[in-house]
């Protein structure tokens, strides 16, 4: 987990990001130094949840074991997964992140509604690394 880039469980998990007092850009990841805009004079960043649902803009699966710096167990099989790029309007942005498990490209179509849920990006026996991940409205884990 990155701290500070999201927060809560299933029923309030939301992505956290910045948003500047003199340009009201909003930034995710979040940037806690200057604001990013290049025709902003800057002004202080406050953390602000970004919405919990948006829209499909783009998505594409991962079919191959992508290179280092990557972590992956290549005694184990490659399992394809799928990413969204969701676009959050009220906040200007477009965001990227995994499916849900079991989500697969066949279940989206651009423009749909999707949210945003908890999810886990790799466990060991030590450790269980969450994330956000993208999931259609009206469908359960």
């Amino acid at each position: 987990m990155v701290a500070g880039w999201f927060a809560g469980d299933e029923e309030d998990f939301r992505l956290l990001g910045t948003r500047c007092s003199a340009c009201t850009s909003v930034f995710f990841p979040r940037e806690d130094a200057h604001c990013r805009n290049p025709r902003c004079t800057g002004g202080d960043l406050e953390e602000v949840p970004l919405s919990r649902r948006g829209r499909v803009w783009s998505f594409t699966d991962s079919r191959y074991r992508p290179p280092s710096p990557y972590v992956t167990n290549p005694e184990l099989p490659w399992e394809p997964y799928t990413l969204i790029a969701v676009e959050l309007p009220s906040e200007r942005l477009v965001v990227l992140g995994q499916a849900a498990p079991g989500v697969t490209v066949a279940d989206l179509a651009v423009g749909m509604e999707v949210e945003v849920v908890p999810g886990v990006l790799h466990e060991d026996a030590e450790t269980t690394w969450t994330t956000w991940q993208w999931r259609p409205t009206g469908v359960t884990a």
